[in-house]
């Protein structure tokens, strides 16, 4: 897949992991306004802040900004593609409204790929949504707008491509200071994991906090992750090279 020059996704290459425990706006910039309560908050941009930080800029139609237009469920349970509610409940902040298909095929990496290709198929760039498998096979969408034959398209991908290839595919960045919304922490394996930067902050000292977006295993709802070691920042992270990411199910070193 081309990624504009813009929009890069960030890859750390991870020594080691542990397991821890359609409906789209078109990236109309949203008003953030602080929620009494969650059900108020009806789309990722719509996610408070934390006080003293500013949501950064995206320029319009980026990657960026498509991701702070899309749509959260009032209901922030997580169900799997067989409509049985995840085991565990613990791991969201909020929960995506985007589907998760009827087959166990969207799981963590696919999730990721479901964000990004959603992005370039809702811009028009068709020529963009590429995906390449372990084997160094591409799929390529060749369909235009038929929306129909794009979600069989993405059903193919999801079960031919997985979190080992788009590890191979992304291009890394070479200092986590550069971070940007829609860069990508994974591990590649069998089985490995994959999460999004959803949304980033920053305050005046330039000390920036971030949101991260999962998939998990069995395929099931795509979910705002909470902080699981920080409950006054949660669900935002902190910026930092301290050289780990606790996530309420993954590791990241």
């Amino acid at each position: 897949m081309r990624f504009p020059r813009t929009v890069l996704f960030f890859l750390i290459i991870i020594a080691g992991c542990n397991p821890v425990q359609e409906k789209l706006l078109s990236g109309k910039r949203l008003k953030v306004v602080k929620p009494a309560i969650l059900s108020d908050i009806q789309a990722i941009g719509g996610i408070p802040t934390l006080e003293g930080y500013q949501k950064v800029f995206h320029k319009p139609d980026s990657f960026g900004e498509w991701l702070r237009a899309v749509r959260l469920k009032e209901d922030k349970t997580v169900y799997l593609y067989n409509g049985k509610e995840k085991t565990n409940q613990s791991a969201q902040f909020a929960v995506l409204d985007i589907s998760v298909g009827k087959k166990d095929l969207q799981q963590c990496a696919d999730a990721l790929m479901r964000l990004r290709s959603e992005y370039l198929f809702n811009q028009g760039k068709y020529d963009d949504i590429a995906f390449m498998d372990y084997n160094g096979k591409w799929y390529r969408w060749q369909g235009g707008s038929n929306r129909k034959k794009f979600d069989g398209y993405l059903e193919n991908v999801f079960g031919c491509c997985g979190s080992a290839s788009l590890e191979k595919q992304l291009k890394p960045v070479s200092n986590i200071e550069n971070m940007q919304t829609g860069d990508v922490f994974i591990k590649g394996g069998f089985p490995g994991h994959a999460v999004i930067v959803a949304d980033m902050a920053e305050n005046e000292k330039g000390e920036k906090v971030y949101l991260l977006a999962q998939g998990y295993q069995p395929a099931q709802d795509i979910h705002v992750l909470v902080n699981p070691v920080d409950n006054e920042l949660s669900p935002w992270y902190k910026l930092s090279d301290a050289g780990k990411i606790i996530t309420p199910e993954w590791k990241f070193y």
